[in-house]
C-alpha cells in the first residue's frame, strides 16, 4: 500500500516541488499539504497520513511546537523535519517534540524518497550532515561564525539583493561583497544564493 504523506511548508513553490517530486516515486501518496504548524494539526487529524514531511520555520506555528502538539494528539503519527537547518540547536529540539527523522531540503531527491519510505517503517533516517552535529565536540552552530558583515550581506541575499546592490547598500565594491559572500557560504556549508537565503531563514528569523 502508498505511504500517505502531508506536506508541511509555508512556501507554496516548495511544496508544489515536493509534490511533483513525490508524485513519481513508487508507493507514495500526497495527501494533503499544509502552510504553517497549526493547518497541520488540523489536517493530520482528518486526513490521517503515515508520514508528516514537516518544515521548522514558519508562521503561525513553528515546526517544532507543531511536532509536539500532533504527536500529543495522535501518538501514533509519524513526524519526518525536511528543512534547511542543520544547526545542533535545531536538530535536538525537532529530536526532542518526537520526530523520527531530520532531513535538509538540498537533499538528494532520492535520499528523500528513501528518508521517507523509512521514516513509515519505523526507523530514523537523518542526514550525515545532521548525525555528524549531534557527534561530542561537533563543530559549533555556523551562525556564531560569522562576521558582523558576513552577516550583513546574507540577511540582504534573503531579501533578493544582488552583489551590487548589497554594496551600495553597505557602503562597499561589489567585489569585496563577493569575497564575504564566498567566505560565508563555506561557513554555513551551502554553494548558492537560493540555499543561503533558506539558511537566513531558518537560522536568523530576528533579523529576517
Amino acid at each position: 500500500m502508498s505511504i500517505r504523506v502531508l506536506l508541511v511548508d509555508d512556501h507554496a513553490l516548495v511544496r508544489a516541488g515536493l509534490a511533483s517530486l513525490l508524485e513519481d516515486a513508487d508507493q507514495i501518496d500526497v495527501v494533503g499539504e499544509a502552510e504553517d504548524g497549526a493547518r497541520a494539526i488540523e489536517l493530520a487529524a482528518s486526513l490521517r497520513p503515515d508520514v508528516v514531511l514537516m518544515d521548522l520555520s514558519m508562521p503561525v506555528m513553528d515546526g517544532v511546537e507543531a511536532t509536539r502538539r500532533l504527536l500529543a494528539e495522535q501518538p501514533g503519527s509519524t513526524v519526518l523535519v525536511l528543512t534547511s537547518s542543520s544547526g545542533r540547536s535545531s536538530v535536538q529540539d525537532a529530536l526532542a517534540a518526537g520526530a523520527t527523522g531530520y532531513l535538509l531540503k538540498d537533499a538528494d531527491p532520492r535520499d528523500l524518497v528513501a528518508g521517507i519510505h523509512a521514516a513509515a517503517r519505523g526507523d530514523a533516517p537523518l542526514d550525515p550532515r545532521v548525525a555528524r552535529t549531534l557527534l561530542p565536540g561537533a563543530a559549533p552552530d555556523p551562525a556564531a561564525l560569522l562576521s558582523p558583515r558576513e552577516r550583513e550581506v546574507l540577511l540582504l541575499v534573503a531579501r533578493g539583493l544582488a552583489n551590487k546592490q548589497i554594496g551600495r547598500t553597505l557602503g562597499i565594491t561589489e567585489r569585496t561583497v563577493k569575497v564575504h559572500l564566498g567566505n560565508a557560504f563555506k561557513r554555513i556549508g551551502v554553494s548558492d544564493r537560493t540555499s543561503a537565503a533558506l539558511w537566513v531563514r531558518d537560522h536568523l528569523p530576528a533579523e529576517d
